[in-house]
């Protein structure tokens, strides 16, 4: 034996003289518990075979690669570079331009749609609010030859913020100007701003502007805008309110610095009295166009609308029957009335009929004023009679009551949560006086009257009567 090689602190090479090698290979390989048990051994070995001085085996040690400090590493690798690829992919998907991409930053992308020509609906298609169409126009009227207003020094308007209880057609209105401006439409909704991470809510407000001013001239529409733009300064828990921030944004967006040329901000809400003021003043939102719920010529012009693609019974002319069922739908928005066409062929196709009639009409108002009737909610007789003096009593005093409103229908079938129920016709009015309030109040109570007079008892079938009219005399 030449030497002895230590390798790694684990194995030991025998390295033979040349020559005198006992085996085929050039080396013999043993393992080794630990270093100091080996070095013992081979003392004790050499001093029994009396080995001394020169002649002792000489014992070397040295490291060497084996792979398991790769296999170690592999982990760590792996990890980085799924962290480097993630960071490459969102960065490539904002950059590419291929909006929304997935990747670790691109959460502060606004989620906005930018639609061009896939909206069908157009003006025509929105009946009932005039005025309000009127001004829109003018919106759409500015973007498609701004040179006409800018020759006088007029200045384009920001942005219009359309307000009006829900179902007047808030959204339409807004629809319908995206299909007849052939200019770009966003539409993005108010909550969309709002998300779990902090600081998300500006940046999407800062990219959805951006994004406008790519496509401008171009109408951004903010749907349900009361989610961002509520009143500062009330709840934020935590001293930071991404909401308020959210907002500030916005405003400073709107009318800030960097002025937006030809975008125009149209919005939608039906709470503008939590909207915060500085978000409503000129230069803003410059105009607040309010929607209110159609008179007689709207409901009919709407009727006549969603009465265009319903199959109707041969012997119906459109104009008289719209205007017919506007008279009998006072107060409905025109969501109301779209339910109303569409209750009326569903009630047509539950009976068979090849085609609808009035009278599935006048079923589906009914159902949507009282609710689904109850056939099967069986009264005791004696119920039963109570029920129809109630009704009557309302009906006989309505009758001889000058300003009560006419009645059109009194029924003692059970709709929706009451026992009976009449159907009025009330005026389309915004005044009332006195005495009309009065006679209102004469003809609610007269149910309890007549139950009073035939029975000489009151049951608590007026429940509801009451209420009302404890309402009206309190407003009084």
């Amino acid at each position: 034996v030449d030497k002895l090689e230590v390798v790694n602190k684990r194995f030991v090479r025998v390295v033979f003289i040349p020559g005198k090698s006992p085996v085929d290979g050039q080396f013999l390989w043993f393992n080794i518990g630990s270093v100091d048990t080996f070095e013992r051994n081979l003392e004790t070995a050499q001093q029994e075979m009396g080995i001394e001085g020169e002649k002792k085996l000489p014992v070397v040690y040295t490291a060497e690669s084996d792979g398991s400090f790769l296999l170690n590493m592999l982990p760590t690798v792996l990890i980085i570079g799924f962290l480097l690829y993630s960071i490459r992919r969102g960065a490539a998907g904002l950059g590419r331009g291929g909006r929304g991409m997935g990747g670790l930053f691109s959460v502060g992308e606004t989620t906005a749609k930018v639609l061009k020509d896939e909206i069908d609906v157009k003006f025509k298609d929105v009946a009932g609010c005039e005025e309000a169409k009127l001004e829109i126009m003018e919106f759409v009227n500015f973007l498609k030859n701004p040179k006409q207003y800018q020759d006088l020094g007029a200045k384009i308007p920001k942005g219009a913020i359309l307000t009006g209880p829900p179902g007047t057609g808030k959204t339409l209105l807004a629809k319908a100007t995206a299909g007849e401006a052939n200019v770009p439409f966003i539409t993005v909704n108010g909550s969309e701003f709002l998300e779990m991470f902090v600081g998300v809510g500006p940046a999407r407000v800062r990219d959805l502007f951006v994004l406008a001013r790519k496509n401008a001239p171009c109408i951004l529409f903010i749907d349900e805008i009361d989610a961002v733009g509520r009143k500062r300064g009330r709840s934020n828990f935590g001293g930071q309110s991404e909401q308020e921030n959210t907002l500030n944004q916005l405003l400073v967006e709107m009318d800030g610095f960097n002025t937006t040329t030809n975008v125009v901000v149209l919005a939608g809400t039906n709470r503008p009295d939590i909207l915060d003021p500085a978000l409503l003043r000129p230069g803003r939102f410059d105009r607040q166009i309010f929607i209110g719920p159609p008179d007689i010529k709207g409901r009919a012009s709407i009727f006549k609308v969603h009465l265009r693609p319903l199959k109707l019974d041969t012997t119906l002319n459109k104009d008289n029957l719209a205007r017919k069922l506007a008279s009998l739908t006072p107060g409905f928005s025109g969501a109301d009335i779209a339910n109303v066409c569409n209750e009326a062929a569903l009630i047509a196709a539950r009976h068979l009929a090849d085609a609808i009639n009035q009278k599935h009409f006048e079923q589906a108002i009914e159902r949507v004023i009282g609710g689904l009737e109850k056939k099967t909610q069986v009264l005791q007789p004696e119920e039963k009679k109570t029920v129809a003096y109630h009704e009557a009593g309302h009906a006989v005093a309505g009758w001889f009551l000058e300003h009560a409103d006419p009645l059109l229908k009194v029924s003692i079938i059970p709709r929706g949560k009451g026992l009976g129920y009449a159907q009025y016709l009330p005026k389309e009015q915004y005044l009332y006086t006195k005495e009309q309030l009065l006679d209102r109040m004469c003809m609610t109570l007269g149910g309890r009257v007549s139950e009073q007079i035939f029975f000489g008892r009151i049951t608590t079938g007026a429940q509801d009567d009451l209420k009302k009219v404890t309402q009206s005399a309190y407003a009084q």
